[in-house]
């Protein structure tokens, strides 16, 4: 099932793929059709081309929200397909070739590394970093805590509220675990204060899992974020 939502000139497809549901996204300039495609995790590679037929669209860049392998499975063959880069966090490109690097032990993370390479494009990204794909204008903040290169990508239209692709760091009603290498509680505690609740709270909130959200909503109701 793939839902579908318009914000003035911007379209986002979303569907979820793979063993825990990981939310891929496809967001499109309504009159281009040029796409970005946000965290293909396992599985995602049909449902893509078969969205990317289906809408008449062409596919500009694939973004990492993080390393994780249920969001990275299917990067470096979309990526390799289209003949696109794949962005991501400097911190977490490592993990473009070791996904499940804290998360498994050492011999499965060398079965599953076996199966991965770096796309032939990757770009790098950093705190700060603006993205112009596929007529989007794109703001990447750093907001490190679930993993030290996780990102939230930041789409601006002036008609709007801001679309932020939270990936694991914030959740409708929840927060991302930090239990795995690389993880802080509080540095994720800061990425959330520091760099999303400072947002409209009309902003809305897409996940890398479960349903969206507004920032309006987890400040007043996530109960993590309460005081």
């Amino acid at each position: 099932m793939t839902d579908r939502q318009r914000f003035g000139q911007l379209e986002i497809l979303r569907f979820e793929t793979g063993w825990v549901r990981t939310n891929c996204y496809l967001v499109f300039h309504h009159a281009d059709r040029e796409a970005l495609i946000v965290d293909p995790g396992d599985g995602a590679i049909s449902r893509v081309h078969e969205l990317v037929r289906e809408h008449r669209l062409a596919p500009r860049a694939v973004l990492l929200t993080h390393g994780h392998l249920d969001h990275v499975w299917c990067a470096q063959r979309l990526s390799d397909h289209y003949g696109i880069p794949t962005c991501i966090h400097t911190a977490d490109r490592p993990m473009l070739v070791n996904p499940i690097r804290g998360v498994a032990p050492k011999l499965v993370q060398r079965m599953v590394g076996a199966f991965c390479s770096e796309p032939e494009q990757v770009v790098e990204l950093s705190d700060g970093s603006q993205l112009t794909l596929g007529g989007l204008n794109v703001a990447v903040d750093h907001t490190p805590g679930h993993t030290p290169g996780s990102v939230t990508f930041r789409v601006a239209d002036p008609q709007h509220p801001d679309l932020l692709f939270t990936g694991d760091t914030l959740f409708s009603g929840s927060v991302g675990r930090t239990d795995f290498e690389g993880g802080s509680g509080n540095h994720l505690l800061g990425s959330i204060i520091n760099k999303l609740l400072v947002r409209d709270d009309r902003a809305f909130v897409l996940p890398g899992h479960g349903p969206q959200s507004t920032i309006g909503l987890e400040r007043r109701t996530n109960p993590f974020l309460q005081p």
